[in-house]
């Protein structure tokens, strides 16, 4: 059994895993340790996490250009997330997720979609159909 969200049609492949869930915002030049696969900024309420293989729930992108490289650079060298799933993104984020071939969606008509998947949940993201799947036992 299932429970679907409905987003905005987002990019990238679909993909399925384990969410990684914050009510905090993401940027891959200030929160992340890109050779770790960590949360390093002592302020994130993820700090301290790994986000490999995850697929983050955040509420927004935060930070510059320099997102758009790096996340094309964390998925080559097999350090990144399989997606990210935000309240709302930018475009300089979504420039990077489009560049890393990384699923990325957001806008979500069920509301703050952080306060919907709880950290250790089962989704599959279809930024195609713009909708996530989850798994419910």
């Amino acid at each position: 059994m299932s429970r679907i969200f409905s987003c905005h049609e987002g990019i990238g492949p679909i993909v399925s895993g384990e969410a990684l869930v914050a009510a905090d915002n993401f940027s891959a030049r200030y929160d992340l340790d890109r050779i770790k696969g960590v949360f390093s900024r002592p302020q994130h309420l993820l700090f301290g996490q790994s986000y490999r293989e995850k697929i983050l729930v955040m509420n927004t992108a935060k930070g510059g250009v320099a997102t758009a490289w790096m996340l094309h650079e964390m998925v080559e060298r097999g350090v990144a997330p399989k997606a990210l799933v935000l309240n709302s993104a930018n475009t300089i984020l979504v420039q990077g997720a489009a560049m890393a071939n990384m699923a990325l969606v957001d806008r979500f008509a069920d509301g703050d979609i952080t306060q919907l998947i709880k950290t250790g949940q089962m989704i599959t993201v279809n930024p195609q159909a713009g909708h996530i799947y989850l798994t419910v036992d």
